[in-house]
């Protein structure tokens, strides 16, 4: 009798052993929930663009002559100032025109004196024959000859007045051309690009060469910047920019939003807009041409009330909302506000349940939300990520405990 009960309980034991064991590993996981404290702090909305660093006038120096470089009086970022020479072509043909058309004008005002003598010799005629003719001394016919004579002399002189125009006019031409020999700078700036050497033949009978080209002054910069078409309206002049260039990728940088462009850059059906951020280079750090990624501060908000915005993306898996959560009303705000805002994060109950929470959000950034109005309070710990737990049993035991 006594082995029967002593078996009867070891086989008790085991069943109950393989129930526990079973009912164990059955067992729902326990859901693990990662909260954040809803903070006050600053948001900065902002818009990133990428673009390249420009000087704000620059100017491309050419020649309106052609002819062979003589002498380079500049190179690479060699400071200029406004009517410095900076470049010679050989003068030698032009100075050669001035003197040939300095001596066809000279010619042109000799003629005009002789034709000015000449109608003035006819007019004295004309108007002697003009008293012999009435006195009948000379025939008609002299009188008429003497009168063509004179008509001959003014356009004679007409014409000659015309040829000291012209050749003064070419005399003036060939001036300006030997002055245009010498190159000068149009401006006070640096030199940022040289495009001749010595002894090499520029030509600018069809358009004009660039010789050098001159940034006016490299202390004021510019970036260019192509803003997407959806984030244009948040983008307004004279809101602060931040911008980083990979020679100083530790650095930022500031500068303001000096011009938005209205025409429309359309690449592969992408429409964006040139936005001009206006930059200050006193430490001559920023080169032309640098690659700037910039960030355009569209808004700012102080100590407000913030949450990660991981929250407002944040479901419970598995409906594990508590009754609580669905019929529970709302205890700040009005319903019409909290009808509007369409949000909700979760907290958590007494009961480690997710509670839904309504709230009103305001500004964004790449990580944060503000929190502009609803339930939510500081301090208050929102959910942002769900997890399970399950425990195993330890090595060599079980829930019951360790085997024998």
């Amino acid at each position: 009798m006594k082995k029967y009960i002593i078996s009867t309980v070891i086989v008790v034991v085991v069943v109950a052993m393989v129930m526990g064991i079973y009912f164990y590993i059955k067992k729902p996981a326990e859901a693990v929930y990662k909260t954040t404290k809803v903070e006050r702090g600053s948001i900065v909305s902002s818009v990133s663009a990428t673009g390249n660093l420009a000087a704000v006038v620059t100017v491309q120096v050419g020649t309106q002559v052609s002819g062979t470089i003589q002498k380079l009086f500049v190179d690479f970022n060699s400071p200029v100032k406004r009517g410095q020479t900076i470049a010679q072509i050989d003068p030698a043909l032009f100075n050669a025109q001035v003197e040939q058309s300095r001596g066809n004008y000279i010619n042109a005002q000799a003629g005009l004196q002789k034709a000015k003598a000449d109608l003035i010799d006819a007019k004295r005629t004309l108007e002697r024959n003009r008293q012999l003719v009435k006195d009948g001394i000379i025939a008609q016919s002299d009188f008429d000859a003497a009168d063509t004579k004179y008509e001959e002399a003014v356009a004679g002189v007409k014409a000659a007045e015309g040829s000291v125009a012209q050749n003064r006019g070419a005399y003036s031409q060939a001036q300006t051309n030997l002055k245009y020999s010498t190159i000068k700078s149009p401006v006070d700036g640096t030199v940022i690009a040289r495009s001749v050497d010595v002894g090499q033949t520029v030509a600018a009978s069809f358009q004009t060469p660039t010789l050098f080209t001159i940034a006016q002054d490299l202390t004021k910069m510019e970036i260019d910047t192509s803003v997407d078409e959806a984030d244009i309206s948040r983008v307004g002049e004279g809101q602060p920019v931040t911008f980083t260039v990979d020679s100083y990728p530790e650095r930022r940088f500031q500068g303001k939003v000096t011009q938005i462009r209205n025409s429309p850059v359309i690449t592969q059906n992408v429409v964006t807009y040139v936005v001009i951020v206006g930059v200050d280079n006193k430490d001559l750090m920023l080169k032309p041409g640098m690659t700037a990624n910039v960030s355009i501060e569209t808004a700012r908000k102080d100590n407000v009330l913030r949450i990660p915005s991981a929250a407002l993306r944040f479901k419970p898996k598995g409906g594990k909302e508590t009754q609580e959560a669905k019929t529970k009303p709302v205890a700040a705000g009005s319903p019409k506000m909290h009808k509007e805002a369409g949000q909700k994060v979760y907290i958590l109950d007494k009961d480690k349940k997710p509670v839904p929470v309504k709230v009103i959000t305001g500004i964004s950034n790449d990580g944060q939300m503000e929190v502009a109005g609803g339930d939510l309070k500081e301090n208050d710990e929102v959910i942002v990520e769900q997890s399970s737990s399950q425990k195993k049993p330890a090595a060599g035991g079980g829930p019951m405990g360790p085997r024998f």
